[in-house]
């Protein structure tokens, strides 16, 4: 085992555990968008950030996706954890603004507002992949994927096409930390006439 501090208290991790599992199992909240313990972690959101001390340094990292190791100290809600995650929340207002998640999570770091330019004001994606890796992962159909690259990114079906693929099972509506999936399963899908009744 494993053992290192988080906020001062001792805590044990298996060898390959992440900083956030061992949260987890002792109790410890880290807030995450993009995490779901069916599928492989991303870093997406980065809302999950931890600061990370060891000796006379510290660094700020992503704690679903930084591994365990002797002796560290974890800081889970230090100023610099807390300014970093207003930032993100920012961020995240300016991508999905029409997102209850969203806004009801920036409104607990105190962010109301986001310095940043807001695309598209009923945007709810995130852009955070979560669907495409469940559907991908646990599902195994890729019905779903991101299109494009940089500002164009975007969660659709290949070559933006109704896809055949997609089973209809929901998990992508049931991951999804923003609800944004739920108005587009249907454009996944495709209509009625396309299916096979």
């Amino acid at each position: 085992m494993i053992q290192f501090k988080i906020n001062g208290q001792e805590v044990e991790a298996q060898p390959d555990w992440t900083v956030l599992d061992a949260a987890k199992e002792a109790g410890i909240h880290i807030p995450t968008l993009c995490y779901h313990e069916a599928v492989g972690p991303s870093g997406a959101c980065r809302l999950c950030v931890v600061e990370l001390v060891e000796g006379s340094w510290s660094k700020v990292v992503i704690s679903c996706m930084y591994p365990v190791k002797e002796g560290i100290t974890v800081l889970t809600d230090s100023d610099r954890v807390k300014n970093v995650r207003r930032w993100v929340l920012e961020m995240l207002l300016a991508e999905c603004p029409a997102s209850k998640e969203i806004k009801a999570l920036a409104a607990e770091y105190g962010v109301t507002t986001s310095r940043f330019s807001i695309k598209n004001p009923q945007e709810q994606c995130m852009l955070c992949g979560l669907c495409v890796r469940v559907c991908q992962e646990v599902v195994g159909v890729s019905a779903i994927t991101t299109v494009g690259r940089g500002v164009h990114k975007v969660i659709g079906t290949p070559f933006g096409k109704s896809s055949e693929a997609c089973v209809a099972c929901g998990s992508c509506v049931t991951v999804c930390p923003t609800g944004a999936m739920q108005t587009r399963l249907d454009k996944v899908r495709g209509g009625l006439e396309g299916r096979q009744l």
